[in-house]
């Protein structure tokens, strides 16, 4: 996929000023202080932010996206947030204890703890089966030994996986190729 010369302003706030990136199969971590634009570049790629010019080329036809906040539905449990996406009780409690969570699978949003909800957000991610896996900030809230358990379920994945940090500790563990944007 190519992201070609993106440009994205909100009002008079340059977000994305001629942008250009080419993404290709496996893991890159787009990292870079907060302001510079990571989470917009997801977004547009995810076709939530429409450029103001620009364009992207042989963007996935289903993608997969991780919001910075958890979106849990407060009225559902771990377990339902998860098979909502994928229509699949059986899916969704194999994704739960691939994130550690399989014991609260009963469990709502309100009961489980930020890094917990973050986790039922990353199963949901996983469990939907995009052609490309957007991910804002996915370890958020989580210890780097809880971090080096996960990433090989994104690691192990055969599409394009995008993911934005501020840590250089989950960028180490999670590997793959760095997309620096700290520069407007």
């Amino acid at each position: 996929m190519k992201v070609i010369d993106l440009c994205v302003r909100y009002g008079d706030k340059v977000v994305l000023d001629h942008f250009s990136a080419e993404f290709g199969p496996g893991i890159t971590c787009i990292v870079g202080p907060s302001g510079f634009g990571k989470t917009t570049l997801l977004h547009t790629i995810a076709g939530l932010v429409q450029p103001d010019s620009g364009s992207i080329e042989g963007g996935p036809a289903k993608v997969s996206l991780m919001f910075q906040d958890d979106r849990l539905f407060p009225w559902m449990n771990a377990l339902q947030n998860i098979a909502v996406v994928c229509d699949d009780e059986e899916k969704a409690r194999r994704y739960l204890k691939a994130v550690e969570l399989e014991e609260e699978a009963a469990a709502m949003p309100s009961e489980l703890s930020g890094g917990m909800r973050r986790r039922v957000a990353f199963a949901r991610a996983l469990a939907y089966d995009g052609d490309m896996l957007l991910l804002d900030e996915p370890f958020k809230g989580m210890d780097l030994p809880l971090v080096e358990r996960l990433a090989p379920l994104l690691q192990n994945l055969d599409i394009p996986v995008i993911l934005s940090t501020h840590s250089p500790e989950e960028q180490a563990i999670i590997g793959g190729t760095i997309l620096e944007m700290n520069k407007l």
